[in-house]
Parts: C-alpha cells; structure tokens; sequence
C-alpha cells in the first residue's frame, strides 16, 4: 500500500491479562481497554484535526469493532462510518483458541523458545497463509486514502514486518503493544505512543 494509514489494535481484553489466546473467539475488552481504545481515539484527534473524510475499518471481531467504535466517537465519527474487513482479522489459532499460554508451554517446553510458536497450533492458521491475506490487504488499491485501521496484536506486528520488508524473523519479533499505535508512511513506520498510567499485557 503506498498511501499512509494508522494501525492500531484493540485494548485490553479479559484473556489478554491472563495471557489466554484469543485468535477468532472473543473476550470482552475490560476498563482499561476501553480506556486505551478512547485514549488511542484523542491521540489520532490531536495528530489529524478535523476527522472528516476519514474512515475506519476494524476486524469483524467483537473486541476490535468495540474499540473501533470508541475510537470513532472520539475522533467525532459516527460508528456508521466503521467498515469490516476479514483480511485484517487476527491469526486463528485452531485448537489452542482460549488455552493459557503457561499451559501450552508446561506440555511442550519448546515452544518457549520458537519465535513462531503461534502457527503450531492443530488446525490454525498457518504464517504462509497470513502472510497472503496481509499481502492481499496491502495490494488493495480500493483502499481510501484516509485510513485508520483496528487490527490484532499478532496480525499488526506481521503486517508492519510485511510493509517494512522484514525477513522472517524480523516480522516474528515485532512488538503488540495496546498502549500505542503506528503510522505507516512509505515503507517507514512510526510509532506512536499514548500516555496511559498502565500498559495491557
């Protein structure tokens, strides 16, 4: 995509603050995440002024869609203007949906030290496969010119990899933070931080 856009992913989320994988099943966001949704909402506020002509578009999942609308009603935007796209949905993690990630690691030690232990899992989603639907995405010319999108923590770090042309292991150890977001502008990322007392896990 050569336009500009803003990433950001969605607030903290009940599973997020015990480390339980959420992929395509869903968990609430809790007070602190809404509160970093419309914290991330002012933030854009500040940066691009006047929000109008300015769309989003959020994963079709519950907690994503929420921020998404907490984002739109801080920029001033009504949450008719929030659009859905499955190709930004977050990484399915087949049978390891909603398991704790002490608990994967307790029965396979291994999966500790690999960088891309999230595309183990039976019956998920495999990177190769990610990694087209993010090429899919970034290839969209249909795409508006003004674009903030509400994404997942694993597929924002992959799709900043991809937009960056990181190798591999470079799009693997990207950070998934929910106290910032990017700006993603000619091949160049920037990162913006929101200031909040405490940060999701």
């Amino acid at each position: 995509m050569s336009r500009p856009f803003y990433l950001l992913r969605h607030g903290q989320t009940e599973y997020n603050t015990v480390r339980r994988l959420q992929g395509r099943c869903d968990s609430p966001l809790t007070e602190l995440g809404q509160a970093q949704a419309r914290n991330m909402g002012e933030a854009l506020r500040h940066r691009i002024g006047d929000a109008t002509g300015w769309h989003l578009l959020a994963s079709p999942l519950p907690r994503a869609q929420h921020s998404a609308r907490l984002v739109a009603e801080a920029l001033g935007l009504p949450a008719s203007t929030i659009a859905t796209d499955e190709r930004v949905i977050e990484v399915g993690f087949g049978d390891w949906e909603t398991c704790l990630r002490t608990d994967l690691v307790a029965a396979n030690p291994a999966l500790d030290a690999a960088p891309d232990w999230h595309f183990q899992a039976p019956n998920g989603e495999t990177l190769d496969q990610v990694l087209a639907r993010i090429g899919d995405f970034l290839a969209d010319s249909r795409l508006p010119e003004k674009l903030i999108v509400v994404s997942h923590g694993l597929y924002g770090r992959l799709l900043r990899g991809v937009y960056t042309g990181l190798d591999r292991a470079g799009i693997l150890s990207g950070e998934m933070p929910q106290d910032a977001f990017f700006h993603l502008s000619g091949g160049r990322i920037e990162r913006i931080d929101c200031a909040m007392a405490e940060s999701a896990s």
